[in-house]
């Protein structure tokens, strides 16, 4: 996911925070996560716990996966996605 993609869902989720709160909501945790990513994985690095920097590491592909799998429940017809327009 690039930053212009990042800032254009940040922008989509902002102006329709009225109309769909809850997508508002799933997308703020999920870049509360992103965030405690980025964060975490210099703790757990010091601290030397390997599992929380596999789970830190992880967190840090959550943005791009969590909008790579709505856009493919929004292709196949299972889920409605107002918000993938914003990304082109």
């Amino acid at each position: 996911m690039t930053l212009s993609q990042f800032h254009a869902l940040k922008l989509w989720h902002t102006s329709h925070s009225r109309e769909r709160p809850m997508e508002k909501n799933t997308w703020d945790i999920v870049v509360t996560l992103w965030v405690s990513g980025w964060v975490g994985g210099a703790v757990a690095l010091i601290l030397g716990a390997p599992l929380a920097e596999i789970l830190c590491i992880s967190l840090l592909f959550l943005p791009g996966t969590y909008v790579a799998w709505r856009a493919k429940l929004h292709r196949a017809g299972r889920l409605r996605c107002d918000w993938i327009s914003a990304l082109r």
